[in-house]
């Protein structure tokens, strides 16, 4: 597998048009999302964030939910950045650069910490409804931190975290990695 792709190369532009498409979708979920949120705090005075997305099965019912896709398009769509954005990197001076690999080792601790969290929340209250004798809705989980007022869907929390994890921890990674030096840019 090529490693480097240039602006004229086929898998460049494949990379971009997926980009594109994953832009599309990441920015239609949360347009959705903003506005069906905002409906219902005009509608009860409240608001679960990210319970509509976890609600929302698209592109028919028992498909996937909103969550899922915003989940997935974040992913590829960090993918074919990091494949179609190399060049930007190369330009950036070494302090900055280890500046933002100390930056994304603290996002993927707080990222980690996040995930763990919310699964074991999300697993203590899935226990703590078997044990009343009913599996409970599991779409319908929340936790009202950090504001009481304005709880978190439990799903949504935790997919959104792991993505932030997963693009934090891949971006830490290639931050590390040996780079290409300017002159060897056109090769």
């Amino acid at each position: 597998m090529k490693v480097h792709l240039h602006e004229h190369e086929t898998g460049y532009r494949i990379f971009l048009y997926i980009f594109y498409a994953c832009a599309v979708i990441m920015t239609s979920i949360t347009v959705f999302g903003i506005y069906a949120m905002s409906q219902e705090w005009l509608e009860k005075g409240t608001y679960v964030m990210g319970e509509v997305l976890v609600k929302t099965e698209f592109p028919y019912n028992h498909f996937a939910k909103l969550t899922t896709w915003l989940f997935f398009s974040s992913i590829i769509g960090w993918y074919c950045v990091t494949r179609i954005g190399w060049k930007k990197t190369v330009q950036i001076p070494s302090w900055r650069m280890s500046l933002l690999q100390l930056m994304l080792a603290g996002f993927s601790a707080i990222c980690l910490y996040e995930v763990m969290y919310n699964f074991m929340i999300l697993n203590a209250q899935i226990t703590a409804g078997i044990l009343d004798g009913k599996v409970p809705d599991i779409d319908s989980l929340t936790i009202a931190y950090p504001d009481p007022t304005r709880p978190w869907n439990l799903i949504f929390a935790t997919k959104m975290f792991l993505a932030a994890l997963i693009i934090s921890s891949h971006a830490l990674y290639l931050s590390t990695r040996p780079r290409k030096q300017e002159h060897e840019l056109n090769a």
